[in-house]
């Protein structure tokens, strides 16, 4: 459905408290996405991320409550739970800090303590509200601090060998595995959602596909035309080993992904094969 001239965009900070509640006012819904994403940038800027996640989720309770909006929906993550006992991983499981020293877990502490506030502030200032926690959402032009377009990037900058398989050095050995969901997929799991979810509720959205990341690194390979041979390196300090959602809550509203992992990364490795040029270094302040 078209949607220009539907909309009104007003350009600002979400740690602007004025500005988010002059943004607010008059709407009958809010779904709240204003996070610091990239996981390069939980190590590098721990204390951004937190502030934009914290501050940003106060004033947008705030706001919400100050002019009686009626629906909140926020944007959470996988990263809330890390290494789960279970896998596939349902919405109720733990969430937790493994290591509060280490700077990667700035993004899921922001995360926890949004949900936290969502679902206590929701029982008595808001008729709906609702989280939902993505996992590992990928696509065209979706930034270029994710996995995929960094695997793209390196073997585009990589002497390619006239033959034989590409020497692909990664962090860790590769066996690590994640369930990966194109983004049309998601999009649609989200609408669902939004028409059918209920309040006080989590819902997981991504696929129950898991693979390692060997196998995605193969799947690029094979786009450009080439085998991957992965050259294990060191670790990403508080990387989970799996990574796998349970879809049942989802599934339950109907959705069904559609898009299989080999035509996602194809349309998704084409586009950041042909958009190179629009890759930013240091694009977060």
């Amino acid at each position: 459905m078209p949607i220009a001239g539907q909309y009104e965009f007003i350009e600002g900070d979400i740690r602007n408290a004025d500005l988010v509640a002059k943004a607010i006012k008059g709407t009958d819904a809010v779904c709240h996405l204003a996070f610091v994403n990239g996981t390069e940038f939980f190590y590098e800027k721990p204390e951004l991320v937190l502030d934009v996640a914290v501050k940003g989720m106060i004033n947008i309770v705030d706001a919400c409550i100050e002019h009686n909006v009626p629906e909140l929906v926020l944007a959470s993550s996988s990263e809330v739970y890390h290494n789960a006992a279970h896998i596939p991983t349902a919405e109720d499981v733990p969430l937790v800090i493994p290591d509060v020293f280490n700077p990667r877990y700035s993004y899921s502490a922001g995360k926890i303590i949004s949900e936290v506030m969502a679902i206590n502030y929701g029982r008595k200032h808001f008729q709906r509200v609702m989280i939902f926690r993505p996992h590992n959402v990928y696509g065209p032009d979706m930034g270029f601090e994710h996995v995929i377009p960094q695997f793209v990037s390196r073997i585009r900058a990589m002497e390619l060998p006239a033959s034989g398989p590409v020497q692909f050095p990664i962090q860790d050995s590769g066996k690590q595995t994640r369930a990966f969901i194109f983004i049309d997929d998601f999009v649609r799991g989200l609408m669902l959602m939004f028409e059918h979810g209920q309040h006080l509720q989590i819902y997981h959205i991504g696929s129950e596909d898991e693979v390692t990341i060997e196998h995605v690194a193969q799947l690029i390979g094979n786009y450009f035309g080439y085998d991957i041979k992965i050259i294990a390196g060191q670790p990403a300090k508080g990387a989970p080993i799996r990574r796998c959602p349970d879809t049942t809550k989802i599934r339950q509203l109907g959705f069904r992904p559609q898009v299989s992992l080999k035509e996602g990364i194809a349309l998704t490795a084409s586009w950041y094969d042909k958009n190179q040029h629009l890759q930013l270094v240091g694009d977060v302040h």
